[in-house]
């Protein structure tokens, strides 16, 4: 589903199913930074991995491990950019060159309402109000769900060009039902990539099988 979301040339590898063999396909650089964690961390770690090998042998490279950084973030092969999302029941991975792409971000989340407690936390009044109306509209989308998986998108994109975090309330989010996109209008100062400075993120959304998934392609517009 994950490959609906994005333009070409980007690698895209996803699952239903957990497979027992990706633990023992992990590297073993992968594999050690899991050593400790709960089995069900080990599982989703694996599980995602044989997503981005996926994504690599689609977008013709070589196959590679995928460790973190400080943050959690995926550290790619030279001269790519990715990112990966995993929730109950869906892994994906999706990856591009640095000479197409300036970032990705990608996410899913169960088509499930959030607690309103939690609502409140990730999103700012005036998107509340539009979640609102939405759910009024169109009930079939949990769409404060939706609300919050496209900024987890927004931030797997935003935090390998700045090193730094972004909160929930530093990004207006507005969500088109019709056209299966959204947008995200930075509250602070956006990063400076590809020749000018980034203010608004773009990106598409859909919901399928009980799962949301949110995705943004931030396209080079300068050649390398």
């Amino acid at each position: 589903m994950i490959a609906e979301l994005l333009p070409s040339p980007i690698g895209t590898g996803s699952s239903f199913v957990d497979f027992d063999a990706a633990l023992t396909a992990l590297y073993p650089q992968e594999a050690a930074a899991v050593a400790s964690a709960w089995p069900k961390r080990r599982q989703e770690y694996a599980n995602v991995r044989m997503c981005a090998r996926r994504a690599m042998r689609e977008l013709g490279v070589p196959p590679a491990p995928v460790l973190s950084g400080a943050r959690g973030e995926p550290l790619w092969p030279d001269g790519t950019v990715g990112s990966l999302t995993h929730c109950p029941g869906f892994r994906a991975a999706a990856l591009g060159r640095t000479s197409a792409f300036v970032g990705l971000g990608i996410d899913a989340e169960p088509n499930l309402p959030l607690a309103e407690d939690l609502l409140e936390f990730i999103s700012l009044p005036q998107e509340r109000a539009r979640v609102h109306a939405l759910t009024r509209s169109s009930p079939g989308v949990c769409w404060d769900r939706l609300l919050f998986s496209a900024k987890e998108a927004v931030f797997k994109i935003w935090f390998p060009l700045t090193e730094r975090g972004l909160d929930f309330s530093e990004a207006d989010m507005r969500i088109d039902p019709e056209e299966g996109t959204f947008s995200a209008r930075l509250l602070v100062q956006g990063p400076t990539a590809d020749g000018g400075r980034i203010e608004e993120f773009h990106g598409r959304w859909l919901s399928r099988q009980g799962i949301l998934l949110t995705a943004i392609a931030l396209r080079r517009r300068t050649g390398r």
